[in-house]
C-alpha cells in the first residue's frame, strides 16, 4: 500500500462495460469503468450494517472505494455476443426472501415460453447482440474514504490481507456477471508494465449508478447516474474524485 492506495491487477476472457445510451442491444466502453472498477474492490472487501425499517431494507456504509487510476494492459478489442435473455425481472428483495425462508413457493422465471406456452404472464426470453471485450487486462488503483465513526486503518488492512490472499465475498465480474475477473494484489505499483494503448479521448462515461457519498442506501432509491470526461494518457485513465465539479451529477449543469 502506497499514499493509502491499494493496486490490483484484472484479467479476464470477456468484458461488457455497457454504454447507458444503448438502451437495448450492449456497446461495451473501450475501458472499464469506475463503477465497473469500486465493484471489483467491493467484492473483495466491504463492510457495512444492513438493517430493516418497515418494509424495505437500508444500507449504511462504512467507506466507499474512491477509484484514482486505471492502467489499460492489453488493445481494447471486441467481439460480437448474441445471448438469450429472460424479459421479466427478479422480484423484490422481501419476496426473494419469503421463497429462502419456505413462506411461499419460490416461482422462477423460465428461459423458455411465455404465456401460450406456459399459462402463466412469464414474457419468455428475448435475443440481444452485445458487443463485448475480450482478453482485457486492467491495473486499478482506488483508496478507501471512510465515513463516520470509521478507523481507516483497520480497513486497509483488512482488505490487504484479503487481496494478498485471493479472497473475495463474490466472485469479482468484468461488467456482467457471466464475464468473471480474476485479480492479483499489486505490492509494488511502481514497476510499470509496457503500455500498448495510445491517448484517445472516451467523451462522457459512466461514473457510477449510486450517491457514494450518501450515509444511508435504501432499497427504494432512485438510481444517482453520474458521468465525467474521460480521456487516456499514456494508456491510463485519470478518475476524478467523486465530490468533485469534474463529476457531473443530478441537477448540475
Amino acid at each position: 500500500m502506497a499514499n493509502g492506495e491499494h493496486t490490483l491487477e484484472v484479467w479476464g476472457d470477456l468484458a461488457c462495460f455497457t454504454r447507458p445510451e444503448m438502451k437495448v442491444e450492449r456497446f461495451s466502453y473501450p475501458v472499464i469503468t469506475p463503477s465497473a472498477a469500486r465493484g471489483i474492490f467491493d467484492a473483495i472487501y466491504w463492510d457495512g450494517k444492513r438493517e430493516q425499517q418497515g418494509k424495505e431494507y437500508v444500507m449504511r456504509p462504512y467507506f466507499y472505494w474512491q477509484v484514482t487510476r486505471i492502467e489499460v494492459l492489453e488493445v481494447p478489442r471486441y467481439i460480437g455476443l448474441r445471448r438469450n435473455e429472460v424479459k421479466d425481472k427478479a422480484p423484490a428483495d422481501r419476496t426473494i426472501r419469503a421463497w429462502m425462508d419456505g413462506h411461499e413457493p419460490p416461482e422462477p422465471i423460465w428461459a423458455d415460453g411465455g404465456k401460450d406456452e406456459l399459462g402463466t404472464d412469464q414474457k419468455g426470453r428475448t435475443q440481444r447482440q452485445t458487443m463485448a471485450l475480450k482478453n482485457v487486462r486492467y491495473r486499478l488503483t482506488a483508496r478507501i474514504v471512510p465515513k463516520s465513526g470509521s478507523d481507516w486503518g483497520k480497513l486497509n488492512a483488512c482488505f490487504q490481507r484479503r487481496a494478498r490472499a485471493g479472497k473475495c465475498f463474490q466472485q469479482p465480474y468484468l461488467g456482467c456477471r457471466e464475464f468473471p475477473a480474476f485479480f492479483d494484489y499489486v505490492e509494488d505499483p511502481s514497476t510499470h508494465s509496457p503500455n500498448p494503448v495510445s491517448d484517445q479521448h472516451l467523451g462522457l462515461m459512466l461514473y457510477d449508478v449510486f450517491d457514494l457519498c450518501k450515509e444511508v442506501v435504501r432499497d427504494s432509491d432512485a438510481p444517482f447516474i453520474t458521468l465525467f470526461d474521460a480521456s487516456l494518457c499514456g494508456g491510463v485513465l485519470a478518475v476524478p474524485p467523486f465530490d468533485s465539479e469534474a463529476v457531473k451529477k443530478p441537477g448540475r449543469k
